[in-house]
């Protein structure tokens, strides 16, 4: 990826702090002037890696295009330094992208996994932008496979990643005011699975910074529901069904996974459950397998100690479960939510996660959409065809129902929705 590098352009403004903003707190920033901010033109000057968005839209997604403004690149102070973009070499980038005709509004949005600051360009910066939105991303402070390697004790680097969330709201907010001198009169936060785990976060613990947030297929951590609880079960199960165990079939569907998603499970087997489940489990329990890091990849079960496929949360030490409660979600949220998960989704079991958070949500700021045949992402509706079904128009559609909720209208009943080819009508 080549580095984002700042070039003199004319600007159509004559007061020169308006076109160049200065993002507080950073430690280092870059800014330039794009006759594009979307994909369709950062992808060619440069300023965005499509290698962080690989696998999350259908094969044919097409999104909107045309944007000019301003693009800031830079980072936080932080000491970790997972991130090479841009050959920084440092954690906590972020990106603000600033268009010419702006709407008045905030879009903030974080990575999904172990992505970076780019991972939601296509499925949530580019429609934003051309609806004339303001929007900031952040890599949440630590990115990749080692990502728990980042912090002092268990829960440190999930912490930051709302630490980060919280850090770039508040620095874009700035941001908008220098170029447009006005604050934003709404400002909104979206995230796609790790990322709507902080959009939870956020709309729980500060208020006062969104007017609303939307999350799809958000991560879930409780003491009692989160990818430790849901992972392990299916790596000890899988490999007992493919060699034709069919008991093993209810293990799987006992654990949540939905019995429609099946013919991906072996997709999942060797994509996801196994990493997934090593990378929470450094993070929230490191001492499991001793000094041993990133744990043993596909390890059999009945292996024992160290083992991630015979994990068991429930029989950790109380220094575990406060670990997991400390990165916990309450449902206490104080701002207005719009929640969709797919009922395909084989890495974040929809009754495990999105059910459960609905029960301890309040209903008067809460509405969650169930979308028939959705993934985890919609990557899969390529190689899973008639199976998976994509939720993109179904968040597109999300987030223009918050929009309007902010402005008094409610949106509708939470319901089971079927979206159509290309469409969704929540």
């Amino acid at each position: 990826m080549a580095p984002a590098q700042a070039t003199p352009a004319p600007s159509p403004e004559s007061n020169a702090a308006r076109f160049w903003p200065v993002v507080p707190g950073a430690v280092h920033q870059v800014k330039v002037r794009l006759g594009d901010l979307t994909t369709a033109g950062t992808v060619t000057s440069g300023h965005t890696d499509p290698a962080d968005w690989a696998g999350l839209e259908a094969p044919g997604t097409t999104r909107p295009s045309g944007v000019p403004g301003i693009q800031i690149d830079g980072y936080f102070p932080d000491t970790s330094t997972f991130n090479t973009d841009h050959g920084w070499n440092h954690d906590s980038q972020f990106v603000i992208r600033l268009p010419d005709h702006w709407n008045g509004g905030l879009v903030v949005a974080g990575p999904p996994g172990v992505r970076k600051q780019y991972a939601s360009d296509r499925i949530i910066g580019d429609r934003a932008l051309a609806q004339g939105y303001a929007y900031a991303s952040t890599d949440k402070g630590n990115s990749g496979d080692t990502l728990y390697l980042d912090g002092k004790r268990p829960g440190d680097a999930i912490m930051e990643w709302n630490q980060r969330m919280t850090q770039l709201t508040r620095a874009a907010k700035t941001v908008v005011a220098q170029r447009y001198m006005r604050r934003p009169q709404h400002t909104y936060v979206a995230g796609l699975s790790a990322a709507g785990y902080l959009v939870r976060w956020q709309l729980e613990n500060n208020p006062g910074m969104y007017d609303g947030g939307i999350d799809w297929n958000g991560l879930l951590f409780t003491p009692k529901n989160s990818l430790l609880s849901t992972l392990p079960p299916a790596l000890r199960a899988y490999p007992r069904l493919k060699a034709g165990q069919a008991s093993a079939r209810n293990e799987l569907l006992a654990a949540g996974y939905p019995a429609t998603s099946e013919p991906t499970w072996g997709w999942h087997y060797a994509n996801q459950w196994d990493f997934f489940q090593r990378v929470v489990r450094e993070e929230l329990d490191p001492s499991y397998d001793g000094d041993r890091l990133g744990g043993t990849p596909f390890c059999a079960e009945g292996t024992g100690a160290g083992c991630d496929t015979d994990y068991d949360l429930s029989k950790r030490p109380q220094s575990v479960q406060n670990a997991v409660r400390r990165v916990s979600l309450t449902g206490k949220l104080k701002r207005p939510l719009i929640t969709l998960h797919g009922t395909n989704d084989a890495l974040v079991p929809i009754t495990r996660t999105s059910d459960v958070y609905d029960d301890m949500a309040r209903p008067r700021l809460h509405r969650y959409y169930r979308i028939v045949g959705g993934a985890h992402v919609d990557g899969l509706a390529g190689a899973f065809p008639g199976v998976i079904a994509p939720m993109l128009p179904c968040f597109d559609a999300g987030f223009d129902a918050l929009v309007r909720w902010t402005h008094g209208v409610r949106p509708p009943v939470s319901a089971t929705v079927t979206p159509g080819k290309g469409t969704c009508a929540l």
